[in-house]
């Protein structure tokens, strides 16, 4: 589908020849001199990667249309996941490398949100903190009331956090799924 440079809005996304991107912002400009054109900055939705692009007013791009479906996370089968989609339960084999940094948050029956398009997953939306048990960290020492002192643990999705002296091996910990930290004793 195609979209003029002139409607372009952020969050929406873009089929380019050097991938799929996703407009972080935009900026009209019309100079005194010459032609209107519009300043865009552009997140490749597979890798991350920032591209700042200029194009002429009214230019015609590639709309993708990302559909985005509520799916629950079943099992990891080898370097697959299995989700299930939550309105329909169709159940869907997700690679490992689609998931990206995502997979380090989500345990059995977790929900996440899907990003595709076309047969692809693009990207994956989770609540802003998750809950996770924690699988091994050393034990707290009594008495020990350093303030601000951390303690690496390692929780059952294999992702390492930092977390206060307190916390014990069983207990479960918020940890903000944005910056990877710990957030609070749940």
């Amino acid at each position: 589908m195609n979209v003029s440079t002139n409607d372009l809005k952020n969050g929406m996304t873009l089929d380019l020849p050097q991938g799929l991107f996703q407009v972080v912002e935009f900026q009209h400009v019309k100079p005194g001199k010459g032609g209107a054109f519009v300043r865009t900055k552009l997140k490749n939705v597979r890798t991350g990667a920032v591209l700042d692009r200029t194009y002429r007013a009214d230019e015609k791009l590639q709309q993708a249309i990302v559909d985005k479906r509520e799916m629950q996370l079943l099992y990891r089968e080898g370097d697959h996941y299995v989700f299930m989609d939550t309105s329909s339960y169709d159940q869907i084999h997700v690679e490992q490398a689609a998931l990206g940094d995502t997979r380090r948050f989500l345990k059995d029956g977790d929900t996440a949100v899907l990003q595709q398009y076309r047969s692809e997953i693009v990207g994956v939306d989770l609540p802003a903190a998750v809950e996770l048990a924690v699988t091994d960290t050393e034990p707290g020492v009594q008495g020990d009331r350093v303030q601000g002192a951390r303690k690496p643990a390692t929780l059952e999705t294999g992702l390492v956090v930092q977390v206060p002296l307190f916390v014990n091996p069983g207990d479960r910990v918020k940890v903000d799924t944005r910056s990877g930290e710990y957030l609070t004793r749940a």
